[in-house]
């Protein structure tokens, strides 16, 4: 236990310091017909949306880099919610203005979760989930030869678990380049969905009619249609055993 507890006191003061930046920023805010919070439901999301964007035409700036600081503090603590943000990005940028930055978001935010991971939680994460760091790590390896492939169709797919996978990732060895490249791309449809639901928000009255069956099974089929490269790389370079008889 007492190896465990300079890693914690570490993650405690990061996410201290994140908090209270967020908190600075929440404060330069000098209407008092809101409070600048997290949304916590779509309702919520909706009227957080309309009031921002009124604040937004004379204080852009200062709007999106709260937006920007929160997405990345989200992503980086691993708290869930991040459909309301994406939603949110719609709302105020625009489809496509803030498809391409929520992509980046997402992928610095799930990196710095992949280094807070790495540098202080590793044993922590390898304490509480051993049995699924194992299980991960055995897949890795099997798919070794065609990492990044993989690692995109574990994106793609709608029922991964993304929090456990930035956690998770540095500690079975996974490269933070394929890492980062594998969030940003993979990511891509979910984010575009969410994006362009922010978009036309007023219309929209729930989540069920952001996320269809229709969907959901057009999101299976392109984390499938991502493994197929990787196994025709890795069929193509096997080459069986008889062959390499002299």
């Amino acid at each position: 236990m007492a190896g465990l507890l300079k890693p914690i006191v570490f993650l405690v003061s990061i996410f201290a310091a994140a908090t209270c930046w967020l908190y600075f920023l929440s404060t330069q805010f000098d209407s008092k017909d809101f409070v600048v919070h997290f949304p916590r439901n779509f309702e919520d999301l909706k009227s957080l949306s309309g009031m921002l964007k009124s604040y937004q035409e004379d204080h852009f700036k200062l709007v999106i880099l709260l937006f920007v600081s929160a997405y990345v503090y989200k992503q980086t603590f691993a708290i869930p919610g991040s459909v309301f943000m994406n939603i949110l990005g719609g709302a105020l940028l625009g489809t496509w203005t803030s498809f391409p930055l929520v992509c980046f978001l997402s992928a610095v935010g799930a990196s710095c979760c992949y280094l807070l991971s790495k540098h202080f939680g590793s044993r922590l994460v390898k304490r509480k989930f051993p049995e699924k760091v194992r299980s991960f790590q055995s897949k890795v390896k099997e798919n070794e030869d065609r990492l990044f492939f993989f690692l995109l169709s574990a994106r793609l797919f709608p029922m991964s678990p993304n929090w456990f996978l930035n956690i998770t990732s540095p500690i079975i060895g996974v490269p933070i380049h394929l890492f980062f490249v594998s969030v940003f791309i993979g990511l891509m449809p979910y984010n575009f969905i969410c994006v362009q639901t922010g978009s036309i928000l007023a219309s929209v009255k729930s989540l069920d009619d952001v996320f269809s069956m229709s969907t959901f099974i057009g999101m299976l089929l392109v984390a499938a249609v991502a493994l197929v490269p990787g196994i025709l790389l890795r069929s193509y370079t096997k080459v069986p055993a008889s062959k390499t008889k002299v």
